[in-house]
């Protein structure tokens, strides 16, 4: 497979200065106008700042990586040795953010920084590196950034506490339970099949050519990623249970209420 060096870097570059404009100017003048309740916050703009690039980030990659998987011949062709394609583009527009974002939880740690964030970006990184510079797996690399279509639920979530939203207001429960549904389906139930053509791969022709190096760092990448994902669905589940239960004690109640009245 060709290796458009070049085109990758400059991609690349483009993506960190693109997201770092939008941290540092574009994301505080349209939330200001978009959401009068910016201007009250203090020490969270920064953070509410981070959700919003990290939003436009996840969009952009997310429905971009969603058109690739559904009609870019030459990765599905060919998963592992597939030809000059988009996704190589996408992967590039990550890696461009992935650089950002790391530099920015860096320098304002006390109120951005997440240990498990730079381990999850690092781990990305690394990946998307091998990728690039080796022309392989960019069918994988891609399907891993459909996991980004679940992001700006989550940081809605945020969003939604930090503008002061009663905890069991309808938009946070049909933002919950739709987060939890999209999260489950593109980075939890993705495993089965990335795994499964992983496993169905192994010992052929193909894979002997990736070399070790490529095939242990796509185990072990992917691994850490996904115990990480593992981690954050039980704690999403856990929230979307309790708020289904308070929910059903609410109409219970309202209920019991009803059948006094009467």
């Amino acid at each position: 497979m060709e290796i458009n060096t070049k085109l990758f870097i400059s991609v690349i570059c483009t993506s960190f200065f693109t997201f770092q404009l939008l941290f540092y100017f574009v994301s505080y003048w349209f939330s200001a106008k978009v959401s009068p309740g910016f201007n009250s916050l203090s020490f969270e703009k920064n953070v509410w700042k981070h959700k919003v690039v990290s939003t436009c980030h996840s969009l952009v990659v997310g429905i971009f990586g969603l058109y690739i998987f559904l009609f870019d011949e030459p990765t599905k062709t060919d998963p592992l040795w597939g030809g000059p394609s988009l996704a190589n583009v996408n992967i590039a527009i990550a890696s461009g953010y992935l650089i950002s974002d790391l530099s920015v939880m860096i320098l304002y740690w006390k109120v951005i920084g997440d240990k498990f964030f730079i381990i999850h970006h690092c781990a990305s990184l690394y990946a998307y590196y091998l990728v690039l510079k080796n022309g392989v797996l960019v069918y994988i690399g891609n399907y891993r950034l459909l996991a980004e279509l679940s992001s700006p639920f989550v940081n809605q979530r945020w969003f939604f506490e930090a503008l002061k939203y009663p905890k069991f207001s309808k938009a946070i429960v049909i933002n919950g339970i739709l987060m939890t549904v999209v999260f489950f389906i593109v980075r939890i139930a993705s495993m089965l099949p990335h795994y499964g053509f992983m496993y169905s791969v192994y010992g052929t022709e193909p894979y002997k050519r990736l070399g070790v190096l490529v095939q242990l760092s796509w185990v072990i990448s992917c691994v850490v990623l996904d115990v990480m994902n593992v981690m954050w669905m039980i704690k999403i589940s856990k929230g979307c249970i309790k708020v289904i239960s308070h929910i059903k004690q609410e109409k219970a109640k309202n209920s019991l209420q009803n059948g006094k009245l009467d």
